[in-house]
């Protein structure tokens, strides 16, 4: 037993008291509730004195009779003479429990109290959290009332478990959460105080609707258990609003929408029964704004009634316009001046398909392509993609083309003279190929023909056919998680022939830049197809099974400045008829950035005291590689050079070889606003395999085979993507290119 006074000793007390507390009413205890109840408080009228009071009886000395009137009647009050604090006598914890329990209370020796300071001070005791039940007893005695206090201390905390047991919550973060007060007295305030901490983390993991509460049970071993409500989902429904976020047209009725519910549905990786997450719910709404069929979604969670914890998320969509119909003007090398129409719906019947007819006419080619994509196969766990196309095209190859050594022109006879020279021209051995008029017409440099006129002879090949394509990411079956590989399987077959501008067949191919007198040599006729025998073919059926994966781990894929990028394709061309081809195309490539912080002329690149750094920069180098084996098709020949290439060099200008190797080192930077800039080193080799093409169209157009070039450029942000202004030199010549390119090189 311990004697509190107002000097914390008996015998203080016992000198200061005053004998007449047997002249009072008499304080009676007052029980402690049980853990989680209300103070209980019990009341009898008194009927002996208090020295006649059984032990541990439980009284309160009421008046004799109750006045009237509004007021009530003043309270006796009593003088205290001693504190004593008891049931804790050896406890691990003694004295910290004591001073815990005597400074909550405002009952000191010496005091004149009433019933209800007493019931304020049992409250204010259970209050401080360690105790499991409190009772006040008064005894009188010579000196007036001693206060017994009798207490039962929390067992000592060695675990804490939720019930129901979450597997979304590591044991350590549990242990971490709770492990200071392990060993400890348990003390229920700073329970709730870990209860928050761990309610904060399911918050911070998005499960925003858990609750934590209790504890629900506390064994005398110490194992506290705590109530957890995660919160579940009960449904998802799809509601269509207008654009001003109305669900009613004016006539009062539902809004309906093109799209199938189910369409926005699958997109949600929150099911039935499952817990709300907002972090995985904020993913989810981000794949719907993906499809690029939404304009705005809202997200409303609806509490089911009777169904504590469930809520209901409904989604308010509404749609944009998915039907188009674009065109415009562009130019490039390759194609020179063109215009393009395209139709196309990217929700059509309100499945997400995409169909789109795109038509494109140039200076030197022309396009017809009539596409069908699935996005995402309805029911396929995988999230398997479709697309399939239909195409006739016809274009001038850069295969045959030079920007500075002449171009190779088409012929649609051989004839074998037995002589040094095929042809001569203007010759009746050349009946049906250019005509010039003299030989001084020959010599000169040709002039440019397009499609726009006709009488030109530059090669040009038409191509009719069409593809399908299957493409995964390798999720295991889980369409909502986001993995680095992704694969492709696809078919594809087309016819090709070569041509000349006016759509006349011209399978035989002659250089401009070595006529010698009107006459071309005979070595340097070329078959523009491949020929399985020694005429040169009309055409060529090609089909292929191609097999390509990626690994993509960049941070950002419009500008990257971190991670790495990987690509892997081969496609097998198998024989199906005379002068169809059998070969096989490998191609692969590997990316990797390094984030640096070098320049720093962006504001963004010099934030202020407490301000977050905004200058993406980087080191990025980029390996290509690729190789044919087998019957190789000129035209499917690989090209060095050119925007996308080895910058110095326009357009398959550098090499055209059976394989390649390039590699590229750039340092990218911001300047200011949407300007950034570039520094860069580019190689190239065909690895001296431009001998082994058929016809070697590169070594009669005189290209290098292997080269570099040192660049700088200009990037500018705009709304349909970056656009490069660059320029760069071939092998530190001083031979310069500038290039319009749109997006980053890689």
């Amino acid at each position: 037993m311990v004697n509190l006074s107002s000097g914390r000793t008996t015998d203080a007390v016992r000198r200061g008291a005053l004998g007449i507390a047997l002249a009072m009413p008499l304080i009676a205890t007052v029980p402690a509730r049980a853990q989680g109840d209300a103070p209980a408080e019990q009341s009898a009228p008194a009927q002996q004195q208090p020295a006649q009071q059984p032990e541990g009886a439980v009284e309160v000395q009421q008046p004799a009779q109750e006045p009237s009137g509004l007021e009530e009647p003043a309270q006796p009050r009593v003088l205290i003479s001693e504190v004593v604090i008891e049931g804790i006598a050896g406890h691990p914890e003694q004295e910290r429990l004591e001073l815990a329990a005597y400074d909550a209370m405002t009952v000191r020796p010496g005091s004149r109290v009433t019933r209800d300071q007493l019931k304020t001070d049992l409250d204010a005791i259970y209050a401080t959290g360690w105790f499991s039940d409190v009772r006040i007893e008064p005894i009188n005695g010579p000196l007036g009332v001693q206060l017994v206090v009798q207490v039962v201390p929390n067992p000592v905390l060695t675990k804490v478990e939720l019930e129901p047991a979450d597997d979304k919550i590591k044991p350590e973060v549990i242990e971490e959460t709770f492990s200071a007060d392990y060993g400890r007295t348990l003390n229920l305030n700073e329970l709730q105080l870990r209860m928050k901490e761990l309610q904060a983390w399911y918050a911070k993991q998005g499960y925003s609707l858990a609750r934590v509460s209790g504890p629900s049970r506390v064994s005398p071993e110490g194992v506290v258990q705590l109530k957890l409500v995660i919160g579940t989902v009960a449904g998802v429904e799809v509601q269509f609003l207008n654009k001003e976020g109305e669900t009613t047209n004016d006539k009062g009725q539902p809004i309906k929408g093109k799209t199938k519910p189910w369409v926005v549905s699958r997109e949600i990786s929150i099911k039935p029964g499952e817990a709300f997450n907002r972090n995985q719910l904020e993913g989810d709404i981000k794949r719907l704004y993906g499809t690029s069929l939404f304009s705005d979604v809202k997200v409303t969670l609806k509490p089911v009634p009777a169904e504590p914890g469930q809520v209901t998320i409904i989604l308010g969509i509404v749609e944009q316009s998915t039907g188009s119909l674009s065109g415009g003007l562009g130019y490039s090398q390759s194609q020179g001046v063109f215009g393009q129409v395209q139709l196309q719906d990217s929700n059509l019947f309100g499945r997400a398909w995409n169909l789109a007819l795109n038509l494109t006419y140039g200076q030197y080619g022309g396009l017809a392509n009539f596409t069908f994509t699935d996005p995402w196969i309805k029911g396929d766990k995988y999230r398997t993609s479709f697309r399939t196309s239909i195409f006739l095209s016809r274009e001038v190859p850069q295969v045959f083309q030079s920007q500075n050594d002449g171009s190779i022109l088409t012929v649609d006879d051989y004839v074998n003279n037995n002589s040094t020279y095929a042809y001569e021209i203007g010759s009746s051995d050349n009946p049906a190929g250019r005509k010039f008029d003299s030989v001084a017409d020959a010599d000169s440099q040709f002039p440019e023909y397009s499609w726009f006129d006709y009488e030109g002879d530059s090669v040009a090949l038409q191509r009719v056919g069409g593809n399908l394509i299957f493409a995964r990411p390798l999720n295991g079956g889980n369409p909502y998680k986001s993995v680095p590989w992704n694969v492709l399987v696809g078919l594809n077959v087309q016819n090709v022939r070569p041509i000349n501008f006016a759509g006349d067949t011209r399978p035989y191919g002659v250089p401009n830049n070595n006529i010698e007198n009107g006459r071309i040599p005979n070595d340097q006729v070329i078959c523009i197809a491949y020929s399985s025998s020694s005429e040169c073919a009309t055409e060529n059926n090609l089909a292929g099974v191609r097999f390509a994966a990626t690994y993509n781990k960049l941070n950002d894929p419009r500008n990257p400045t971190s991670g790495n990028f990987f690509s892997f394709g081969t496609e097998q061309f198998i024989s199906v008829g005379e002068n169809s081809p059998t070969f096989n195309r490998l191609r692969a490539s590997y990316t990797q950035f390094f984030p640096v912080n070098w320049l720093k002329i962006a504001k963004g690149c010099r934030p202020k005291p407490g301000e977050k750094a905004d200058c993406p920069q980087a080191i990025g180098v980029q390996l290509k590689a690729g190789t044919v084996l087998g019957q190789l098709p000129p035209y499917e020949a690989f090209c060095l050079g050119g925007s996308n290439s080895v910058r110095g060099w326009y357009d398959c200008d550098l090499a055209v070889g059976r394989s390649f190797g390039e590699a590229t080192l750039e340092y990218r930077f911001p300047i200011i606003s949407i300007f950034a800039g570039e520094l860069f080193v580019d190689a190239g080799t065909d690895f001296g395999s431009q001998a082994s093409v058929p016809g070697q169209p590169g070594n009669l157009l005189n290209k290098a085979g292997s080269g570099f070039s040192v660049g700088t450029g200009v990037i500018v942000t705009t709304p349909v993507g970056p656009l490069r202004l660059e320029v760069a030199s071939q092998d530190f010549t001083g031979d310069w290119r500038f290039n319009l390119g749109v997006g980053w090189k890689f």
